[in-house]
């Protein structure tokens, strides 16, 4: 379960799963696909707890980030987006196709560059680990009202 290896991860820092932090884990597990600025998370996890502070978020997320329990993203648009990484397994590579127009976040599931990780590794020893890729255009929905307003 993914709230298990969470709280494995926060334990070997010697931390624990505090009521505020299972109320942001389970946030961005219930928006895994969604990409959740901090205030967005804020927003959701004041529903589950009505006390918790904008701060306290934004340390937590810190925190997770830290452990490698979330992801933090820029996405070109002044906020950072965070999404939960799914546990202990290494396929969690995917990329991110990015509306200009709209802002719209895709993810795209492949490894595209599997194969550039080995041959940096070959050439120059660095044991790449990780990998964050991010593509900016227009969606699909953004390239029609384009047409349509050029016809």
């Amino acid at each position: 379960m993914l709230k298990d290896w969470v709280r494995t991860q926060l334990e070997q820092d010697s931390h624990r799963l505090t009521p505020q932090r299972e109320a942001i884990v389970d946030v961005l597990i219930a928006n895994a696909n969604d990409h959740l600025s901090a205030e967005e998370v804020y927003m959701f996890t004041r529903d589950l707890h009505s006390e918790i502070g904008l701060a306290t978020v934004y340390r937590n997320l810190e925190l997770l980030e830290k452990l490698g329990i979330v992801h933090r993203f820029d996405y070109g648009d002044g906020q950072n987006r965070y999404e939960i990484r799914l546990g202990d397994s290494e396929e969690h590579y995917h990329h991110h196709l990015i509306c200009r127009e709209c802002g719209y976040i895709h993810e795209f599931h492949s490894d595209l560059l599997e194969t550039l990780e080995r041959r940096i590794a070959e050439e120059t020893g660095f044991d790449v680990s990780d990998h964050c890729l991010r593509f900016f255009g227009l969606c699909a929905q953004c390239q029609r009202k384009q047409r349509d307003n050029d016809a």
